[in-house]
């Protein structure tokens, strides 16, 4: 059973012409790139972007992706990119759905681990550093007000 995430974020993806092959079926690299989109757009919400993560002196490379297809998705289907952030302290992990967006129904799950690099050395860490934390804790703390009830816009 997968874990529940604390914040999501979808985004919406009309399967390109040159992400299929000759059977218009999206060719299986291509959802990496869906994952990723819907990455950053999560990321963005939560106020530590890619941007943010160099100037602080980190990179995030992904040491590990799990993808499970139970569904091709084919060239023009409108799909539904759902990313949940899982783990930030030690680790960022993030769960993501693949869904027909007609229909909702579940064509890809995935997962994906990133670790911080420091740039200044290259050394992988063990702990996310305190900036990322502090960012994306005070992103969810921002996330959380918006969505309370008789909050002001």
């Amino acid at each position: 059973m997968r874990a529940k995430g604390v914040h999501a974020t979808a985004i919406d993806v009309t399967v390109p012409f040159f992400d299929v092959d000759s059977m218009e079926v999206v060719w299986h690299g291509h959802y990496v790139k869906y994952l990723e989109i819907a990455r950053c757009a999560l990321l963005d919400e939560l106020g530590h972007n890619y941007t943010r993560m160099k100037d602080t002196g980190f990179v995030w490379p992904i040491i590990d992706i799990q993808l499970r297809y139970a569904r091709a998705a084919r060239f023009g289907q409108a799909l539904v990119v759902r990313a949940e952030l899982i783990e930030w302290e030690n680790r960022l992990k993030i769960h993501y759905t693949v869904s027909d967006a007609a229909t909702g129904e579940r064509l890809t799950r995935a997962s994906t681990i990133q670790v911080a690099v420091r740039l200044a050395d290259g050394e992988m860490q063990l702990v996310s550093p305190s900036v990322f934390v502090t960012d994306i804790e005070r992103g969810l703390a921002r996330l959380a007000l918006l969505r309370s009830p008789g909050t002001p816009p």
